[in-house]
């Protein structure tokens, strides 16, 4: 049993691995920068929503203010997201994205279709189901 628990979490650390390689190779291929997945994560977000305060934002990506405003600082110099002033509080920050970081989430949701199909090859409907299934069960575990 113990033997397994270990295959287990070394499969997903490989299959953590493999992924972030698969999505930097295909980055690289489409000319965009490899972001840290906290970068990703922001550009997502955003994408949900016209803009956020960067209070919320830092919620949604859960990191604290001042790691988020390093995060988001580097988007803006790439020219990825703006950010204004919040017009409701002089003190608070409004991040939006900018056609720049638009694009870069199509390509980006163009590439997850693909890593998923790479992911779920030889699965059917039932034991994707699953799949997601016990890996949902795990992360509740973290999360307790």
């Amino acid at each position: 049993m113990k033997n397994d628990i270990n295959s287990s979490m070394s499969l997903l650390s490989r299959i953590h691995s493999d992924t972030a390689d698969f999505l930097t190779k295909r980055l690289a291929e489409k000319g965009l920068p490899h972001f840290v997945s906290s970068h990703g994560f922001i550009l997502f977000q955003l994408s949900l929503q016209d803009s956020l305060q960067m209070k919320e934002l830092a919620q949604r990506i859960n990191r604290d203010k001042s790691t988020a405003t390093v995060l988001v600082r580097k988007l803006e110099q790439e020219g990825f997201v703006k950010s204004i002033e919040s017009p409701a509080d002089a003190r608070s920050k409004l991040i939006s994205l900018t056609a720049k970081g638009r694009k870069y989430n199509e390509i980006t949701a163009d590439l997850s279709g693909e890593l998923l199909k790479t992911f779920y090859k030889g699965f059917s409907a039932d034991e994707q189901q699953q799949v997601c299934g016990y890996l949902t069960r795990i992360a509740e575990n973290f999360e307790k």
